[in-house]
């Protein structure tokens, strides 16, 4: 395009005659003029790029990411590349991979038995009907045959004044807690207290939990579906002397139980299960009681070993102090692998959105750092940018990385964790898990308001997303952590955010259809755009942290922040 002429600055020029000139000689004479550096330019996500790795991630090709799996070592590979095309240090134990090995354990075909011994006799319940379980880590055969109480929901928090125990005496026992519990409590708080029913159990030296599903529980997530999605393997990872962690060796047994089928055991007892679902009907926490029943409960595993990297990338911090201290970005590289539901026209879980969308903002949000490099603003600090494994097997790789860290684990100051985007409709509002903990919630809305998004509470506590991502595993480190999610709030009036995310969680999330060509058929595609402005206000707020004089802290009044500051053990 040719460029416009300035005839105004000519006319100047030709008007001021020998001034000019005279103007032009004095200059010549004078110093010159210091001028200051100009300020480098603030790297801007792109979203072909966004989309790029989204759809490589996504693709049938990598067949789900399954931890272990041939597809997600592509997918690591692919990470580890990009990684190197930005020129990101390696920050794992073997360049930028950190390798984990994992115990792997999955029922065997010998189908599980629960049965229930009453008054009335025996009552044999038929799995995957009227119960579900899961694989023992510890036993490859676990059988239990022992009383059972109730413990209402099985919690139990000092700080909140609930002990759903009081009374009742466990020990060698087995245990019937209802599903929630945690109403009324805030979300986060919510989240962890629900996350630790079954160690409440263990310390109170029960030997089996039977977890019941409710009626409520019944309208957020029926059983049929729970039931669809049980029966999968199960991992921990090993130590380096090969010994299984994170696991309560002493449960024997475990169901899931849907009510339908739980009558029998609470006959003769203080309360029916009648009695209990009209207490909740009346908002009452029931409370605990032994019961005239018993229970036995049997399971064979089978266990093999696997391994599935970390991906890990560093760019090294600027202040000769600071550069010592690490902003850690998170996102889990893995999904769930070949489907199981078998109603989808594909058998593979590709995880578009959770979580090749988040791996995909990571990578892009890497990308931007290594270009404000290029530019001349390192950032203080140091990034760390880890594709953790295993998270849809337990937040299993972010753990592993809590417990072995690749830099001092007292020196990471923030964790920035990204899961699950749902980058389908033009997003006003972003959700901000942890943000009321620390000083990381300032430092959020600061960033989203660069670009005119607000920072919006938690829109669905009972869902307890907070201890269901890695982030997490830093939380009980004693490290502050925000997880970013898109809000609820559109900014388009023809389009509720809300609905569009509920559709995606109840219909998509974790089956065949969250992938691209079912987001375009469903939703009209991915707003890649959007995951671009996704990506800015991550970055925005990694840099923040990263140049601040003051490393963030948590609030005095945060219940996090009380349990797990200098003490990195589960607490109540």
């Amino acid at each position: 395009m040719k460029s416009t002429p300035r005839p105004f600055a000519n006319r100047s020029t030709v008007m001021l005659g020998s001034a000019t000139v005279l103007a032009f000689t004095l200059a010549a004479c004078s110093p010159p003029v210091q001028q200051s550096a100009p300020e480098p330019a603030q790297p801007v996500a792109n979203e072909k790029a966004v989309k790029a790795h989204l759809e490589f991630l996504a693709s049938d090709l990598l067949e789900g990411r399954d931890t272990g799996a041939r597809g997600h070592e592509i997918a690591s590979a692919y990470i580890a590349a990009q990684y190197t095309a930005m020129g990101l240090e390696p920050a794992g134990t073997d360049g930028y991979y950190q390798r984990i090995t994992f115990r792997s354990a999955r029922l065997t075909e010998t189908q599980p038995t629960f049965v229930l011994h009453t008054d009335s006799g025996d009552h044999e319940l038929e799995y995957r009907k009227h119960f579900s379980t899961s694989a023992s880590i510890s036993h490859e055969l676990a059988e239990v045959s022992a009383p059972l109480v109730f413990a209402g929901y099985g919690i139990v928090s000092e700080a909140f004044e609930i002990d759903d125990y009081a009374g009742v005496d466990v020990n060698g026992k087995i245990v019937i807690t209802l599903s929630g519990g945690t109403e009324g409590l805030p979300s986060e708080e919510a989240a962890h207290l629900g996350a630790q029913k079954t160690r409440n159990a263990v310390e109170r030296g029960a030997v089996g939990i039977i977890t019941l599903h409710t009626p409520a529980m019944e309208e957020v997530r029926p059983f049929e579906r729970s039931v669809m999605f049980g029966g999968g393997p199960r991992m921990r990872w090993l130590s380096p002397e090969g010994e299984v962690t994170q696991e309560f060796s002493q449960i024997l047994g475990s169901a899931y139980l849907d009510y339908n089928a739980a009558a029998p055991a609470f006959e003769n007892a203080t309360y029916s299960l009648e009695d209990i679902f009209a207490a909740l009907e009346a908002d009452e926490r029931p409370v605990a009681f032994e019961l005239s029943a018993s229970a036995s409960l049997m399971r064979e595993s089978r266990f093999e070993e696997i391994t599935s990297p970390n991906v890990i990338g560093m760019i090294e911090g600027s202040d000769p102090e600071l550069k010592h201290e690490y902003v850690i970005y998170t996102a889990h590289s893995d999904h769930t692998g070949l489907a199981r539901d078998f109603s989808s026209t594909s058998n593979v879980n590709n995880g578009a959105l959770d979580n090749a969308a988040g791996v995909a903002v990571m990578l892009e949000t890497a990308r931007m750092y290594a270009d404000a490099v290029a530019n001349g603003d390192r950032p203080r600090r140091s990034i760390l940018f880890a594709a953790v494994t295993a998270e849809e097997r337990g937040l299993l790789g972010a753990d592993y990385f809590a417990h072995h860290p690749t830099v001092p684990l007292e020196q990471i100051v923030a964790n920035v964790n990204l899961d699950m985007p749902v980058l389908l409709y033009p997003f006003a509002d972003v959700v901000a898990f942890g943000a009321d903990h620390s000083s990381l919630g300032a430092v959020v809305a600061r960033a989203a308001g660069q670009f005119d998004i607000a920072l919006s509470p938690d829109p669905m506590p009972e869902q307890a997303i907070f201890t269901r991502s890695d982030h997490y595993t830093l939380v009980r480190k004693g490290i502050p952590a925000v997880f970013l999610m898109t809000g609820f709030t559109s900014q388009d009036p023809d389009q509720d955010g809300g609905e569009v995310w509920g559709d995606f969680f109840a219909n998509h999330y974790h089956r065949a259809s969250d992938d691209i060509p079912s987001h375009i058929e469903n939703f009209g595609g991915i707003r890649y755009d959007f995951g671009a402005l996704f990506t800015d206000i991550n970055y925005a707020i990694g840099m923040e942290i990263a140049n601040a004089d003051e490393a963030p802290y948590w609030l005095s009044d945060s219940y996090f922040g009380k349990i797990f500051r200098g003490d990195a053990s589960f607490a109540n």
